[in-house]
């Protein structure tokens, strides 16, 4: 864990790069690598942030390519089965603030019965684990749906995307990104593209162009702990509703641990003997379907997301936890006894890894104290969530202290050293403790945005992502329906 000891980590590096000059001289020698052909720009990742700087650049005139190591856009929404939405509204619940193409998804969504709108879904509620702090407004969405929904907005921009590819390595012309390689079931393949948009949530793409990257919180030696989400059904959402309505008024905060929802029943199983994970409540979220949750729970601590390895492990730890918990509901929790398994994430949920250095760094200070940069291209009120923060059991959960919101600078999207290179999503410019607020999925779908937005405009305008005029960027992000305070 925790920049995953030095010593690990460059032996794990090491056989990387000897893992890539091998894979490079057996191409040279005789795999052919494909001309994938040229595009003004390429995005690597579909997840929330990808798929929307896609559809962004597309839209903005831009001949866009997404790639997609998955068989399915959306990432952490759709493969992960992370959800609800957290919360697109400022602190006070009063007015949505991250809009523009989250907006627009989820209202496809709700024209399809996948979604129930934000607004009709209000804090210390079943949609939001009975949850006050920090969690107005969460939006609940059905998985389907916003593969279908993603792969509609897709295809009406004309952005060509590619499923079953893995980004292998970037093309590069001195310090300026000019194309990547890619591996798929056809072999490898080289895309030509003037702007590359990483949205890998690992930040491999700028890793291994040479941006400094910090690894979790290196100070701290810590990293945020993984999740299997897991969704359950059959379940009598009034039974459970009366179960934690009775017993919400103890709910409490002690040493760094929340005692939540059905905390009351984890405490029966422990006794009897049925419970040995490190977690005393339970993150259980209303579906869309009255009879259905989605369940955040489980807890992998120590999981490296660039490491194949530990995150294998941390696939089946996820799903045998799962068991576990899901044993627990229906023996312990009322209401469940009937209820049914529908799946567990094909991918466990990863909170954090790596984290470029951009033109800008994220604090959070800025988070707390609502700073407004001028550059600005989203406005989020997400507080500060560091799942682990004291221990496995612990989280630390701070809120917008100063203002309704704060806002995130463009520069957190153009990291250090290499030319033509976007990120987007959790591995943008900021410390571990900032990432911890705009990790979330309305956050990154602005990002995305912007990203898009700002390759095309590059596009257009022959600049590079440094030297881009961010007025220009801010002013046609408000004319797609961004909110910039």
């Amino acid at each position: 864990m925790l920049d995953f000891n030095r010593r690990s980590f460059l032996k794990g590096v090491a056989v990387s790069a000897a893992a890539g000059v091998a894979v490079a001289g057996r191409a040279e020698k005789g795999a052919e690598t494909a001309d994938g052909g040229s595009y003004d720009v390429a995005v690597m990742g579909g997840g929330p942030a990808g798929v929307c700087a896609a559809i962004a650049a597309a839209r903005n005139g831009a001949k866009t390519f997404l790639v997609e190591h998955g068989n399915c856009l959306g990432g952490m929404a759709t493969r992960g089965l992370v959800g609800p939405f957290m919360t697109c509204y400022d602190k006070t619940g009063e007015r949505q603030i991250i809009k523009g193409l989250f907006e627009e998804i989820v209202e496809r969504l709700v024209a399809k019965g996948g979604a129930i709108h934000p607004r009709d879904c209000r804090t210390g509620t079943a949609f939001t684990s009975w949850i006050k702090i920090g969690h107005d407004h969460c939006t609940p969405f059905e998985p389907e749906a916003l593969k279908v929904v993603l792969d509609e907005m897709c295809a009406e921009a004309g952005v060509k995307v590619l499923f079953h590819a893995d980004f292998v390595e970037p093309v590069m012309s001195g310090s300026t990104i000019t194309g990547v390689r890619l591996f798929t079931k056809a072999g490898f393949r080289t895309v030509k593209a003037k702007i590359v948009i990483d949205a890998t949530g690992d930040g491999d793409v700028a890793f291994r162009t040479g941006v400094p990257t910090e690894y979790g919180d290196s100070a701290a030696k810590r990293v945020q702990p993984a999740t299997m989400f897991f969704r359950i059904g059959n379940c009598d959402l009034k039974a459970i509703t009366a179960d934690i309505e009775a017993n919400k008024d103890n709910f409490y905060r002690k040493d760094g641990v929340n005692y939540r929802s059905l905390h009351w029943r984890v405490a029966q199983a422990k006794a009897a003997g049925d419970w040995n994970l490190k977690r005393v409540s339970i993150g259980l979220f209303r579906g869309v379907k009255e009879d259905e949750w989605f369940i955040n729970t489980s807890r992998i601590m120590g999981v490296n997301s660039t490491d194949p390895e530990s995150w294998s492990d941390a696939e089946s730890e996820g799903r045998r936890q799962v068991q576990q918990i899901f044993t627990f509901f229906k023996k312990y929790v009322p209401g469940c006894a009937d209820a049914r398994l529908l799946c567990t994430g094909s991918t466990v949920g990863v909170r954090e890894s790596r984290h470029i250095y951009g033109e800008y760094r994220l604090t959070v200070d800025d988070c707390l104290e609502g700073r407004m940069p001028k550059d600005t291209i989203l406005c989020a009120s997400n507080s500060v969530d560091i799942h682990g923060r004291f221990g496995p059991m612990s989280n630390q959960y701070v809120t917008v202290r100063d203002g309704n919101w704060y806002g995130v600078p463009y520069r957190c999207l153009v990291p250090l050293k290499v030319e033509n290179l976007l990120v987007a999503g959790r591995c943008l410019s900021a410390t571990s403790e900032a990432a911890g607020a705009v990790r979330v999925m309305p956050p990154v779908m602005a990002m995305g945005q912007a990203a898009g937005t700002a390759a095309a405009l590059c596009v257009k305008s022959g600049a590079t992502p440094r030297t881009l005029d961010a007025n220009g960027l801010v002013a046609k992000l408000k004319e797609q329906g961004a909110f910039l305070g």
